[in-house]
């Protein structure tokens, strides 16, 4: 059963406690699983973990297949041999509250290179696991490790601004630039390597104790990506590689001037010819490393939104029809089913939403959504709940629920006095409210960003949208995981019937 009654926790690894930085796959990741186990959850959500590029948004990931390999645990090269306790001694006083992402870039690089270097002077066993780890992901691994080279040889500049021939990956430039930078591509290769095996090992601790990862892959890829680099015929782009029109949303709740997110739309008609292939690899990679795959602006496959390129914000767009359920009867037959959780948000209609229910996918159910409203009509308010759909508090692109219920500019006094009549008594813990009215909701799953647990404000919000910078670096403190929420968690969850035990024997 892929949706059993459970619930589970909202945070993405890079908000880890640790000493480098930035949170990892180490100690402190092995020490969350504990947490969840402790508190009786069964589900850890993340964000994307593909590498990240200019802004850090994990939604605009350098690659859909490919780690983010600033996840390495330093303290695991360590204990595998690739680094020494010298190595690492001298490492900065980061912060321990946000990631300075320049100065981490800057450090773990470092320290990926001196591995890399002690790599190539290992015995065969590891040298026979790399060369079969790259032989197995050659579809996706070579194309990306080159990207890389090129980009740092190209001192990160995008790759349309590369010379025509590398730029429009042409046959003869990549075989010349793969045997020319072989040393630095091998390199780039080791680092996905390093990544994996770690991942891996995570997830398989993880599942052993019966906490399930739930993953997200935005619906669009980013420009400046190995996947366009490497597959131009299927994206908008013109002849010299720049997208023709770009994603993004009409003007909404998060912006009067809507999101213009950049990313080049795909060309369906061309994907549907050979039967969604590269949208097949990539779901196949990534349901490889979560167990649950939450697809951002699930919509955007009936109908998106279309903005011409030259357009400085998203209000002059179009909706244009996607390829619809046919995509989503492709990917069940070439899957085996859709372990896949519909990000319903937006503007939905009734065919996106007759689209979700044929491809039997849960939707979302967002609280901080469900208040104010007259008559009860709202979706997101909880008696409106089905059991098929996802609650959360809020999301990472929400403010924290305590920032939320703080600011006069998202909650309203009618709103305020809205969720008091609704739950029948003065909101003190606003927080606490909310992940009560998610766990005894009849949603299958409910999830919780960490932040709500920890009655965090909006100094401890991951994500604004539309916000240029500033984004994604919250981090967590080593004390969160002795804050009494951890008790009052387990305490509604086995209240309200998502622990693991009886009830999901009988159900099973």
């Amino acid at each position: 059963m892929v949706f059993s009654r459970a619930s589970g926790v909202l945070l993405h690894p890079t908000s880890l406690p640790g000493r480098y930085g930035i949170g990892d796959l180490g100690e402190w990741a092995y020490r969350f699983v504990d947490y969840l186990v402790e508190a009786k959850q069964r589900l850890w959500q993340v964000l994307p973990l593909g590498p990240t590029s200019y802004g850090d948004s994990p939604y605009q990931a350098l690659s859909s297949f490919a780690g983010n390999t600033l996840l390495i645990s330093l303290d695991g090269l360590v204990e595998d041999g690739w680094l020494t306790e010298d190595d690492t001694a001298d490492a900065p006083l980061f912060p321990e509250t946000h990631v300075d992402f320049g100065a981490v870039i800057e450090y773990h690089n470092a320290m990926l290179a001196k591995a890399y270097e002690r790599f190539c002077a290992a015995p065969g066993k590891a040298q026979r696991e790399f060369r079969a780890f790259c032989f197995a992901n050659r579809h996706w691994l070579d194309d990306f490790a080159l990207f890389m080279t090129l980009k740092t040889l190209h001192n990160g500049r995008p790759w349309v601004e590369w010379e025509t021939d590398l730029a429009l990956h042409k046959p003869e430039a990549i075989a010349a630039a793969h045997e020319k930078h072989a040393d630095i591509v091998n390199q780039y290769r080791f680092r996905q390597w390093l990544f994996f095996k770690q991942w891996f090992a995570l997830k398989n601790y993880a599942n052993n104790l019966g906490v399930r990862f739930i993953g997200d892959a935005p619906i669009f890829v980013a420009h400046d990506s190995s996947d366009v680099w490497s597959n131009q015929k299927l994206f908008t782009l013109d002849q010299r590689g720049y997208p023709t029109v770009i994603a993004g949303v009409p003007p909404d709740y998060f912006s009067p001037t809507g999101q213009r997110w950049g990313n080049p739309h795909y060309r369906w008609d061309v994907m549907a010819k050979d039967g969604y292939r590269w949208w097949i690899a990539r779901l196949k990679a990534t349901l490889s490393i979560v167990d649950i795959l939450r697809i951002d602006h699930f919509r955007g496959f009936e109908a998106y939104w279309e903005v011409p390129a030259s357009e400085p914000t998203a209000i002059n767009g179009r909706w244009v029809q996607g390829p619809g359920s046919a995509f989503f009867e492709k990917v069940n037959a070439a899957l085996g089913g859709l372990p896949i959780i519909a990000e319903d948000l937006g503007v939905i209609t009734p065919e996106v939403e007759a689209m979700r229910d044929a491809a039997g996918l849960p939707g979302m159910k967002v609280l901080q959504f469900a208040w104010g409203g007259r008559g009860g009509e709202n979706s997101f308010l909880p008696f409106n709940h089905v059991p098929n759909c996802i609650v959360y508090s809020g999301t990472h692109d929400n403010n924290t629920t305590v920032g939320w219920w703080n600011d006069p500019n998202e909650t309203t006094p009618q709103m305020k006095a809205h969720v008091e009549a609704y739950v029948g008594h003065p909101v003190t813990e606003p927080h606490w409210e909310m992940i009560r009215l998610a766990l005894a909701s009849v949603a299958h799953t409910a999830i919780v960003p960490m932040q709500d647990l920890l009655g965090l404000d909006e100094h401890s919000r991951m994500n604004t949208p539309g916000r240029e910078s500033g984004n994604w670096s919250w981090r967590m403190t080593p004390d969160a995981f002795d804050h009494p929420a951890k008790d009052r968690l387990r305490a509604l969850t086995e209240l309200y019937g998502r622990a693991p035990g009886e009830r999901e024997e009988k159900s099973g």
